[in-house]
């Protein structure tokens, strides 16, 4: 009798276990597009020694390059994936999940308190803000949020949500925003992602409707917004901290090396095996498997290696010309490029040109303005990344040259102030 009870309460604490935690598909998910085409090993290592070289070279890239240490904005676009109507979930559930990556990459959450004294030295804020997508791949105005209704009652970690051929939606460049698809995902899986070098087409993060966000069709303990925090650092290059691997290595030099993956609630010092001191793991780490209440931080190193993404020729370098956060530069053709910008409208049947050369630019750049409307004075200024104006100017029809020698290297929107409330928007990078 006491055999049996034994193994009744080891089956029931199983059972448990298996209920409260955390499942992340990105690594299967990975080593099944291997699997499927050997070519895209080859991509994830070119990604990798980009990374590296980024790593290696730190101190000397930052001193040329424009991502060095700004803020970096990402347009998002939530594609909600929904069978049933409480799978269809409210603007107030996705935008508390947007609030949550921004507070967790800008290192302003308020639990990050709970980061122990031994590991506050690492605490790093990323710089990185996530915006709901203002303008969408045709240039037209947009909420950032796609609905589908689909006749699949589950998704899996194999990229059917991604697809509108296959029950999903498909996604907008990748170039450009940030996919995030919000569905209900069938087993223990929370979410997935892509590993940085994957096909384009699905390049994008996959969160369970009911562990995305905050507030509404959320549960516990998954309900704090850190599944999408952990599957966008997957996105952004980050490995899970123990290297998926036994002793294994994420390759972020201040991570302490851990046994295994930690998950529920674990108290502080966690030390396994392989742990280099008596502060034992990082389990605190939103790389880790613990439940949304632990998972407080990202480190330095981990900060290194998601930026280095957005370096000059890196693989997500392209996010930084992207204008698809900004709702003033929405029209109805496709999204104007980073120099250049014509608007037409018919409240006023005024035509602008707008155009900014060099771009990028060191010291001055030249503005070629024409407006065929009578007040031929404009308002010129400059905004940083924060929305702070930093310059403002007087133009002119025809050529302005602009001296930015005082601003700091990094990207900067120019807007002139049109008739009827208009405002016609370009974007500077100062190098």
């Amino acid at each position: 009798m006491k055999y049996f009870l034994g193994v009744l309460i080891f089956f029931v604490q199983v059972s448990f276990i298996a209920q409260a935690q955390r499942v992340c598909g990105t690594d299967g998910y990975m080593q099944n597009l291997i699997k499927e085409d050997a070519s895209v090993k080859k991509s994830f290592a070119i990604v990798e020694a980009q990374i590296a070289n980024f790593t290696k070279n730190k101190t000397s890239l930052m001193a040329r390059d424009t991502a060095a240490d700004e803020v970096i904005n990402i347009p998002v676009v939530i594609h909600v994936v929904y069978n049933t109507p409480g799978q269809n979930i409210s603007l107030a559930q996705i935008q508390s999940q947007i609030n949550i990556l921004n507070n967790d990459y800008s290192n302003a959450n308020a639990d990050k308190t709970n980061t122990p004294a031994a590991f506050k030295n690492l605490v790093a804020d990323i710089k990185i803000k996530f915006t709901l997508a203002q303008v969408d791949p045709q240039g037209k105005r947009t909420s950032g949020i796609t609905r589908k209704f689909t006749t699949t009652t589950a998704f899996t970690a194999e990229d059917a949500m991604k697809f509108s051929a296959r029950g999903g939606e498909d996604a907008w460049d990748s170039k450009t925003y940030l996919n995030i698809w919000v569905c209900y995902m069938g087993g223990r899986t929370l979410g997935y992602s892509s590993i940085p070098g994957g096909p384009a087409n699905a390049d994008g993060v996959v969160i369970g409707v009911n562990v995305f966000g905050t507030t509404g069709n959320v549960r516990a303990p998954f309900n704090l917004g850190r599944t999408a925090t952990h599957e966008v650092g997957h996105w952004l290059g980050l490995k899970h901290i123990w290297g998926d691997a036994v002793c294994g290595t994420d390759d972020v030099l201040d991570t302490p090396t851990q046994q295994f993956y930690n998950y529920g609630t674990p108290i502080f010092p966690h030390i396994s095996n392989c742990s280099p001191n008596a502060n034992g793991d990082l389990f605190m780490n939103f790389m880790d498997f613990t439940d949304d209440a632990t998972m407080v931080m990202f480190t330095n190193g981990q900060k290194t290696r998601m930026r280095a993404l957005f370096a000059k020729n890196n693989l997500r370098n392209s996010f930084l010309s992207s204008n698809a956060w900004d709702s003033t530069l929405a029209q109805n053709s496709a999204i104007p490029n980073k120099d250049t910008l014509v608007r037409a409208t018919t409240l006023r049947r005024e035509i602008v040109s707008l155009k900014v050369y060099p771009n990028p630019a060191h010291d001055n750049v030249t503005i070629a303005y024409n407006s065929t409307s009578t007040n031929l004075a404009k308002t010129v200024c400059i905004y940083n990344v924060q929305g702070n104006k930093v310059f403002t100017a007087q133009l002119t029809k025809g050529q302005t040259n602009v001296t930015i020698t005082s601003l700091v290297k990094g990207i900067y929107i120019l807007q002139v102030d049109e008739e009827g409330g208009l405002k016609t928007t370009a974007k500077i990078i100062k190098d």
